[in-house]
């Protein structure tokens, strides 16, 4: 069964898009069908997938419009082993012509509907903001992976942010949760690291993923060569932590199934 998760946080520089396309690579690497979608306007997990944003034939812009399908703007990435739906800044006259069309929070929902059968995940890189084409991303998701860094400020942000998720929750998609709270940048060495990942699992528990993503200088240098880090330093702490990350979010998936399967089997039975 497919899944959809967006990959958020209404805060900045929390390595999000890093998160999106180093993430969807790894699982890649582990032959499962991976779609993309970049729904920033900046186009920085277009451009880090090594797709050049200023030569897009179809975007998501024009997807979310009616301008062309969403088999046409898919492009597939030479190096990365993901699908993509790519965004250039095309995507800030979105948000203005939606506002006037019939249910303008389900849009990325039904193109994507359309196709999801085709992947086994499909993960969304949102906006650092909120704004309709992050509602759209949640909308559409079944989970949320949220990216965040272990400072006080973070804890602030989060706050807002699963009182946003709440929100959508309860009025437009029900299944919405949060998947999993991300640790990035991460500095063991550091106190107020320690502080906050202790009082992160204390409240989440299990939600908080073991793997970490540690601060690394060929993470960071890998975007600029248009390649996700495992493409770029396969033997990187980054592309090993990435690996690790996508082994736990297709462990926790495979246990959620085998979970469900005999609750439905025996509601069968009765």
């Amino acid at each position: 069964m497919s899944k959809i998760l967006a990959v958020t946080n209404q805060k900045g520089g929390v390595g999000k898009t890093t998160t999106c396309v180093n993430l969807a690579a790894s699982l890649a690497a582990t032959r499962r069908r991976v779609l993309m979608v970049d729904t920033d306007p900046q186009g920085n997990a277009t451009m880090g997938s090594g797709i050049d944003k200023h030569q897009l034939e179809y975007s998501i812009y024009d997807v979310l419009v009616g301008n062309c399908t969403i088999g046409e703007a898919i492009q597939e990435t030479d190096d990365a082993g993901f699908s993509i739906l790519p965004a250039n800044a095309d995507l800030t006259a979105a948000e203005v012509e939606l506002l006037d069309v019939p249910e303008k929070e389900r849009r990325l929902q039904n193109v994507l509907d359309s196709v999801r059968s085709e992947y086994d995940f499909i993960l969304i890189d949102c906006p650092p903001s909120l704004n309709m084409l992050t509602v759209n991303a949640m909308v559409a998701a079944d989970g949320v992976i949220i990216p965040m860094q272990c400072e006080y400020y973070a804890l602030e942000g989060l706050t807002a942010l699963l009182e946003t998720i709440s929100g959508i929750s309860r009025t437009m998609n029900p299944k919405l949760h949060i998947e999993g709270i991300l640790r990035t940048m991460y500095d063991p060495r550091n106190s107020l690291t320690s502080e906050v990942s202790k009082q992160l699992i204390g409240h989440f528990g299990d939600k908080v993923y073991r793997s970490v993503i540690p601060r690394n200088v060929r993470l960071a240098e890998a975007p600029s060569y248009g390649l996700p880090v495992l493409k770029y330093d396969k033997n990187s702490r980054g592309a090993i932590a990435y690996l690790a990350l996508a082994g736990e979010l297709i462990r926790r998936q495979e246990a959620n199934q085998q979970a469900v399967e005999p609750r439905q089997t025996l509601s069968a039975e009765l």
